[in-house]
Formats: C-alpha cells, sequence, structure tokens
C-alpha cells in the first residue's frame, strides 16, 4: 500500500472514531441511511438477536443450559439461520462463516414482511420473540417511531415461515386486530385524555415501556378503531402512531434503493385494491415487494386492517422518485402518477 509504505501520509490518523450518523441500517456488513433514527444491536439500549443468553431472565439463569431448562419452546441457542435456499453449495460455502458480500445477498433478498408485534411495545415484543419462542427478526419499530435492527439483513431471521430466506421481517409496535364484536384489550391499551384525545396508556406492569423518547405519549394516527376484513373474517383495530409510519416509509424507502430485487409495492388485485388475505402458493413465490404477514400464511392477520398501505407505500415511492429526479408538488406528482385505487373503496 503506497499510503503506508510513505510513512507519515495515511488516509485517516490511526485510532480515530468513525462516527455514524444514527439512522444507518447495515447489510452484508455495510451501512446505509434511512433518514429515522436507527439502534443497532452493538448500539447502547439495543437488542442483539446474536446473543445466545435470554435478554430479560435474571443474569445467572440467563445462559444457554439453564434457558433450554426453564423454557420448552427454546430448542437452539441460535434464533436465526443461514440464508441458503437460493445458494448454490460453492455458494453455501462462501458464506456460512458470515462472509456475504452485498451483490449476493441483493440476489436474494425480494419481500419485506409487514408485522404487528401484537405485544405493545418493542422491549416486550423482544423478550417474547427472543427469550420465550425461539425467533427473531430484523426490525422492531417502536410507539415513538424508533427503529431497532437486531440482525445484519444477511441473516435469515424466523419470522415468516415460507418467506424467511428471501425476506426482511420488521415488527411493529401494536396490540394488534381482534374480531369485531369479541373481546379485546384496548380499554387497558387506549384511553381519551381531558382533552378529549386518544391516547396510548401502556398498562401499569409495562413501566416506562423501554420507550426511548422521554415522556413520549402514543396517540393513533385516527381517532377511533379501524374495522376491515382479513383472512374472511371482520377484524377491529386501533391504528399505528404517526412516527410509526413516517419511520416505516423512510426505512421502507432505504430497503427498496439497496435491494433492487424489493419492489416498492404492495399485493393488489386485479382492480388494483389490496389483497387481504393469504396469496396463492405461486403468487407468493414470483412476488415481489413489501406485504403483510397475512399474505405469506392463511393463520396470520397482521398488520391488521387499520395498516394503511398507501401512506407507507406511497410515500416510500415519493422520496425514491425525488432522489432521482426534481420533486413535483403534491398536486403535480398526483397528476403525473397512475391512479391508485384506495383500499376503502
Amino acid at each position: 500500500m503506497a499510503w503506508l509504505v510513505a510513512g507519515c501520509r495515511i488516509p485517516f490518523p490511526a485510532g480515530q472514531e468513525v462516527r455514524r450518523g444514527g439512522d444507518e441500517i447495515v447489510a452484508a456488513g455495510r451501512f446505509f441511511h434511512t433518514g429515522t433514527p436507527v439502534v443497532l444491536w452493538m448500539d447502547p439500549g439495543g437488542y442483539d438477536g446474536y446473543r445466545v443468553e435470554r435478554r430479560f431472565s435474571p443474569l445467572e439463569k440467563s445462559n444457554w443450559s439453564d434457558s433450554r431448562a426453564e423454557v420448552a419452546t427454546l430448542r437452539t441457542p441460535n434464533r436465526y439461520g443461514l440464508r441458503q435456499k437460493r445458494l448454490t453449495e460453492s455458494q453455501v460455502e462462501s458464506v456460512r462463516g458470515g462472509g456475504w458480500d452485498l451483490p449476493l445477498l441483493q440476489s436474494v433478498v425480494d419481500q419485506f414482511v409487514i408485522h404487528f408485534d401484537a405485544c405493545g411495545t418493542s422491549r416486550t415484543c423482544f423478550r417474547v420473540l427472543h427469550d420465550d419462542r425461539d425467533l427473531s427478526v430484523h426490525f422492531l419499530l417502536d410507539l415513538d417511531g424508533t427503529v431497532y435492527q437486531t440482525l445484519d439483513l444477511k441473516e435469515c431471521a424466523w419470522h415468516a415461515t415460507t418467506s424467511n430466506d428471501r425476506s426482511i421481517g420488521i415488527e411493529i409496535a401494536n396490540i394488534g386486530a381482534y374480531p369485531a364484536g369479541g373481546r379485546n384489550p384496548f380499554p387497558e391499551w387506549y384511553q381519551t385524555n381531558r382533552q378529549g384525545e386518544l391516547e396510548i396508556t401502556l398498562p401499569a406492569r409495562f413501566g416506562d415501556g423501554g420507550i426511548r423518547a422521554s415522556g413520549f405519549v402514543g396517540h393513533p394516527a385516527r381517532q377511533q378503531p379501524v374495522r376491515g376484513m382479513v383472512q374472511g373474517r371482520e377484524l377491529i383495530q386501533y391504528d399505528f402512531t404517526p412516527e410509526q409510519y413516517a419511520a416505516l416509509t423512510r426505512l421502507t424507502a432505504a430497503l427498496c434503493r439497496v435491494f433492487p430485487r424489493l419492489q416498492c409495492r404492495y399485493p393488489v388485485d386485479s382492480q388494483g385494491r389490496l389483497v387481504a388475505h393469504k396469496l396463492a402458493d405461486d403468487q407468493l413465490k414470483a412476488y415481489q415487494g413489501v406485504l403483510g404477514h397475512y399474505h405469506v400464511q392463511t393463520n396470520k392477520d397482521d398488520p391488521g386492517p387499520a395498516f394503511d398501505w398507501d401512506q407507507v407505500i406511497g410515500g416510500a415511492a415519493t422520496i425514491l422518485e425525488c432522489q432521482t429526479e426534481p420533486c413535483l408538488s403534491p398536486r403535480a406528482r398526483e397528476n403525473h402518477r397512475p391512479a391508485i385505487r384506495s383500499r376503502k373503496e
């Protein structure tokens, strides 16, 4: 190396800290900006999907031997695997030690699966996945819009069965959707404040919920619960927070930019309407883009009827457009964009 031979003339001082901006995600060991706050598994306060021990058990009982003895659902110390179904034998051998390069990863990843966590907060979600259920997911999205990345995107997280090898997954903090007219936990989680606004009220047993933004009080994007059909059943659900929508929109745009095979779209029928049930096996196999957990499995209904697909996908598409061509005003953009039927039509 010429700079080494030249002595002191080096491009960077030895030992100098390389600072991150705080919005980066990690794919194949490389950092990519998102434009929204991200806490990585290696950051203070992050959620580390690589750890073997249980995060929230007493320290002296968190090791793998005690964990396996105390939690019957924990079958393996690793809660993730290797993306290998689309790789040749020689490619598997080259990456099994962790040596992914970005082009190879880009050739594999073409789906982004969206979940609600039914836990209410990201801290509880990570505890359930990692400490109790032998599962994992790449991202957690908390009520305040903080994104937590738990694994490098090169890893095969266990979150969506048949789509695991090809997908990235995110769990959004939301207590979930429930059958209309049936029992639900909404009275414990949503109350009207003195100003007449609906706000999210964490049950006392959650403490501060692990919410990163000090003093944060969440409000659903819509004041009334949303009813809708998913998997042929009428469900009711409170909406996600505006902070979650803003963060997810930026994250979606970033992922679609990093992974060219991941199209910025959601599943629609021949009339352009949202498909609210599992895709047929051949459709799912061919599909490249953003989708819900209920598009992958018949026994799932997340992200639920309240999830605003048009806001997230339309917003992400706008971000991507503005990075490649001059931005138009909202009205001009609508005049130039093909009409998309609303999911409410």
